[in-house]
């Protein structure tokens, strides 16, 4: 059991293609399972739509779910209220991936960083000045910015003042829903040493969601890789990028660029994503799939060790490694 439990997640939404169409469903999160270890860092990666942000919502009750469950330290939270549900929303903060749009520009960084400390009674109001000015020194910041606004800021530093917010209430786990992709890229270093520190120092568990496949392998000790509302393939990340057996994880890792000596080779998926309205029968890969065969086209893979090999802990849902 992790600090964070998901079983069998799932998320339909209605959709309606026209006026006189039947509504039908978009299956955005199709059969999820996986488990947040404590102190660890558990990343989701894959194309974009296929997902991962609406399983990271689920996960904070964002959204609630069509099926499944979530358990925080084996404690169903889908059903939490009142008190219940705001020690919840304590333990697991989230740092979004826009932190040009997740500050309120009306508010300075001393109110933005004391509301969560005033709603949640961290420390008596005597002393909110000095746990605001500990948390921007802990993401790298001076306690000259206190009355300063966002749009004072670059990117990089707005970022850190959202990385503070989600410290001042001292959380087990943070959802980080790509808190890189929209900074520079000498600047997404900075921040992602700021997040490697946390780890290091606080014991923090994280789900970790990038594009950006060289930063899941650095920070990450278990990834899963999704396509099209299900988890494909799960390993700890040195075994899943030294030897993907999915063969969506092959392809998407041969679009991280590399420096080798003549050149790269890189294998191109033939065909568009199948409409998550509309999925194929069978293994929802296989219309884009370089190695499909007869079972692929009719029989939907099950997420599994891989048979007779191992791999041990390993998840593949492929029929290449796992005949039917």
């Amino acid at each position: 059991m992790g600090i964070i439990d998901v079983v069998d997640l799932r998320k339909y939404f209605p959709v309606k293609a026209g006026p006189f169409a039947k509504h039908g469903l978009l299956k955005a999160v199709d059969g999820v399972s996986l488990s947040i270890a404590e102190g660890k860092v558990f990343s989701l990666v894959g194309e974009s739509g296929c997902g991962k942000s609406t399983v990271a919502r689920l996960i904070l009750r964002l959204l609630k779910p069509t099926s499944g469950t979530v358990t925080f330290r084996g404690t169903d939270i889908v059903e939490q209220k009142g008190e219940a549900l705001k020690g919840f929303r304590k333990s697991v903060q989230i740092i979004f991936q826009d932190p040009f749009a997740s500050l309120n520009p009306r508010m300075t960084v001393f109110e933005t960083l004391s509301e969560p400390i005033k709603i949640h009674k961290i420390v008596p109001k005597s002393q909110f000045r000095d746990k605001v000015e500990g948390l921007l020194k802990s993401v790298g910041l001076q306690p000259d910015v206190l009355d300063r606004y966002p749009h004072e800021f670059s990117g990089g530093q707005r970022q850190r003042i959202c990385i503070a917010r989600a410290l001042a209430v001292s959380p087990e786990v943070i959802v980080a829903d790509e808190p890189l992709s929209a900074l520079d890229v000498s600047i997404q270093a900075q921040v992602l040493n700021i997040l490697q520190k946390l780890k290091e120092a606080s014991h923090i568990s994280f789900l970790f969601i990038s594009h950006d496949l060289r930063v899941v392998q650095y920070f990450s000790d278990e990834v899963a890789v999704m396509y099209l509302g299900k988890i494909v393939e799960q390993s700890s990340a040195d075994e899943l990028f030294e030897n993907p057996l999915h063969p969506y994880t092959v392809v998407l890792l041969s679009s991280v660029p590399k420096i080798r000596p003549g050149g790269q080779t890189r294998t191109i998926l033939k065909g568009d994503v199948p409409s998550p309205v509309d999925m194929p029968p069978g293994c929802p890969f296989h219309p884009r799939c370089p190695k499909r065969f007869e079972p692929c086209d009719t029989i939907v893979p099950k997420l599994s060790a891989p048979a007779g090999h191992g791999f041990g802990g390993r998840m593949v849902s492929c029929h290449l490694w796992n005949p039917c």
